[in-house]
């Protein structure tokens, strides 16, 4: 989807839910979602929920892979990501639309941005997962819509209606809470949530002419060189972990590559069953699954004031979903 020119205002808040969204699948929603009675609208809905439950718990399979580290782990993902994206195109034959994507320079540079972004995100996920941060996590998940509405006014010069603002004012209420309340910078979250949106706004610039595989073929591809390095420093000073403790272990840590592009497959398909209500409204599952992981299963603490400052945020974006669902609403019915 290409962004529109600075003129545009922003009166399509579903679609910045369903964006943002869609940033972290890693996939450009088509210009509209079709929507089919039945049969294709329940799939849809059961594709898109699987997936974001698929990525709530994710940080419990990266601790299952102790002890590999946070930065191997990554590498591994990176390369094992795209072997499983090259099986892909070889079984479903569309090795020509990869070419074809290829053949395209802007669409090259595009994809490297997302590449760097997509690897920033990565990054800090799994290291905020593995340093017991797994409800920091969460936050930056939870205020990613509210980042994506700020960066359409800050680089798209969209304008928002009085609402969106309030939103934008409990959240950044909220992070100020945070840091004086509870006494840390929440970085994790807010290098996150500022990947998170930036990668979609990157995936906006490519448009729908990249799909979901391609795409994160393109983007692995680019980041193999970085990784190849991380393996070769890590296996040079503490040792690869990859094989060195049991079957179970290397079995599990050769399927990140599966985890990874299995999710992303299937918001793929649900996002063109359903409507982007449904979409904006599903992602929220993600950083409510591991926020309850961080909290009642790995027993991260949650004093007063971070109870405060996560309660401004769920405040806030039940302020910007019920604004963009009515606003969505009036469209429909001018139409």
């Amino acid at each position: 989807m290409s962004p529109e020119p600075s003129s545009r205002s922003s009166d399509a808040g579903v679609e910045d839910l369903a964006e943002s969204a869609a940033s972290t699948a890693g996939i450009a929603l088509p210009p509209t979602a079709v929507v089919e009675p039945g049969r294709e609208r329940t799939l849809g809905t059961i594709y898109g929920l699987t997936a974001y439950l698929l990525w709530g718990f994710l940080p419990l399979y990266f601790l299952l892979l102790a002890p590999t580290g946070p930065f191997e782990l990554v590498a591994w993902r990176i390369v094992l990501s795209l072997v499983f994206c090259a099986l892909l195109l070889t079984v479903t034959r569309t090795w020509g639309r990869l070419a074809a994507i290829m053949r395209q320079r802007r669409l090259l540079w595009l994809t490297a941005l997302a590449g760097v972004l997509i690897y920033v995100n990565w990054q800090v996920f799994i290291l905020g997962a593995l340093s017991g941060h797994v409800i920091e996590t969460s936050l930056g998940y939870f205020i990613n819509p509210i980042v994506t509405v700020m960066l359409g006014v800050l680089v798209l010069h969209e304008r928002l209606r009085a609402t969106q603002w309030v939103a934008i004012g409990i959240a950044v209420a909220a992070v100020v809470v945070i840091i004086v309340g509870y006494g840390a910078f929440p970085w994790i979250a807010l290098t996150l949530a500022a990947s998170f949106g930036l990668y979609g706004l990157v995936k906006k610039q490519v448009g729908p002419s990249v799909d979901a595989v391609s795409g994160l073929t393109l983007e692995t591809m680019w980041l193999t060189p970085i990784a190849a390095i991380v393996l070769v420093v890590v296996a040079s000073t503490q040792g690869l972990t990859m094989g060195a403790y049991g079957w179970q272990h290397t079995v599990l840590l050769s399927l990140t590559g599966v985890i990874t592009a299995v999710p992303l497959l299937l918001f793929a398909a649900g996002a063109r069953r359903v409507s982007l209500t449904t979409i904006g409204l599903l992602q929220f599952a993600a950083p409510i699954l591991q926020f309850l992981i961080g909290w009642l299963v790995l027993g991260e603490p949650m004093p007063l004031e971070r109870w405060v400052g996560f309660g401004l945020v769920w405040v806030a974006l039940i302020v910007l979903t019920v604004d963009s669902v009515l606003h969505a609403r009036r469209v429909r019915a001018a139409r």
